[in-house]
């Protein structure tokens, strides 16, 4: 199984031949183990102190940079979500990632988040389900195409579940009424789109309830697939090696859990339109990885002996940040415009990132009457300005009273034409 795929970008969709036009996201799912100050079990800050695993994230998103991190086992309180965005995601020459809401109706000191890349998506609504043990959240984004302002939004919804933990039949039916309540509520919505389930599922094997209800659920239009297809009794079960994602520590350290490599406990499932690529988005397999496992680590700690997947500094990294592995998924996203435009006869250059002024060079082929456009991510309008400008070019310059963040930048001439940016300030 290969840990990453390229995608080549076929620049052409523009031209008569109509070739696809693809960019990709990348899906980063994460049990954090214990990311809070509260004592959890023997979880406290001398065996899961925060300031080593912020620089043990930090160095794990350095290697995978996703576009989408969902997580699990965050602390319940809001600060630490912003702790991550400030302390390990818009480091390191990174910018613009924000989180989404946080939910704690099901009680206790743990919650799910997801982080998201506002260059490239952003939040168009959220919903919970609060359930006998965790909340279940959901999160519909919307990719950030070049046609957004023609109205071809591109939605993908990213559910974030953390099942009951734990063996035996009590946890077994709480991890299936956990299942049930999902599935429940994605019919209820009604909505047949893109989804990707993602989340520690604690599941032991393809045979408990709650995977079949996800797997083979009796109404296709909502049932969920397993990029990879592999449907077995994974706990400590040598022939599953590959796809383990629990523990990262063969040791006893009073919090991670022990006993090396040995379960499929954290997945990314998708409904049929992202296996299908039916809706525009798609999803890549090949991409499905388990960052870190290199297939020679069942039952030992991910970074001893010597990780043939990772680079040593993200294994060790690995074990120091939780006891679960990150899984990792790229999607396909389809961009190309829904009908073939004119091409705009002018060109747009601008300084950006910006500051406090917004500067635009215009050079069009002919004197023309061009309608400047500036919008929010959401689409609202911030700004319209009309100006003439000559076949000489024309250097323009505008007032940016806009607090930091990413803007949609729209230029249009008087033939409909028009040449959209992307810009940040």
């Amino acid at each position: 199984m290969k840990k990453f795929t390229l995608v080549i970008v076929l620049g052409l969709a523009l031209l008569p031949f109509g070739f696809a036009q693809t960019e990709t996201i990348r899906i980063m799912q994460y049990n954090l183990l214990y990311y809070t100050e509260q004592t959890v079990y023997g979880c406290n800050q001398t065996t899961n102190n925060l300031t080593v695993k912020d620089n043990a994230l930090r160095t794990i998103i350095d290697y995978v940079v996703p576009d989408v991190l969902v997580v699990n086992e965050i602390g319940s309180n809001v600060s630490y979500a912003n702790r991550i965005v400030n302390n390990v995601l818009n480091t390191n020459g990174r910018y613009g990632y924000l989180h989404g809401p946080l939910t704690n109706y099901s009680g206790g000191s743990i919650a799910n988040m997801l982080f998201y890349n506002s260059a490239k998506l952003a939040l168009h609504s959220h919903f919970y389900i609060a359930t006998v043990n965790r909340d279940i959240n959901g999160y519909k984004m919307y990719y950030l195409t070049p046609n957004l302002l023609q109205g071809d939004t591109i939605f993908t919804t990213f559910i974030l579940a953390h099942l009951k933990a734990g063996t035996g039949s009590d946890n077994e039916q709480k991890r299936y009424s956990q299942v049930v309540q999902l599935m429940s509520r994605l019919e209820s919505i009604g909505e047949y789109g893109n989804y990707c389930l993602s989340g520690d599922f604690n599941l032991y094997g393809a045979s408990e309830d709650a995977y079949q209800h996800l797997i083979h659920y009796p109404n296709n239009l909502y049932k969920f697939y397993d990029p990879i297809n592999v449907e077995g009794e994974w706990n400590n079960n040598y022939n599953y090696r590959n796809i383990h994602t629990q523990s990262t520590h063969s040791d006893d350290n009073d919090c991670a859990s022990s006993g090396g490599l040995d379960d499929r406990f954290d997945f990314i499932l998708v409904s049929s339109p992202v296996f299908y690529g039916s809706r525009k988005v798609s999803c890549i397999p090949e991409s499905y990885h388990a960052v870190g496992n290199d297939g020679n680590h069942f039952n030992k700690s991910i970074n001893y002996p010597a990780n043939q997947d990772v680079p040593s500094i993200v294994a060790d990294a690995l074990y120091n940040m939780s006891d679960h592995l990150p899984v990792i998924m790229d999607l396909a996203i389809d961009i190309s415009p829904v009908s073939i435009p004119t091409l705009a006869d002018f060109d747009v250059r601008v300084i950006n990132p910006i500051r406090n002024n917004l500067q635009i060079n215009i050079l069009p082929s002919n004197e023309e009457d061009m309608l400047i456009e500036l919008y929010s991510l959401e689409g609202k309008l911030l700004m319209r300005n009309q100006q003439r400008v000559s076949s000489d070019g024309g250097y323009l310059e505008f007032d940016f009273p806009y607090a930091s963040g990413f803007y949609i930048l729209k230029i249009s001439d008087n033939k409909n034409n028009c040449v959209i940016k992307k810009i940040v300030k």
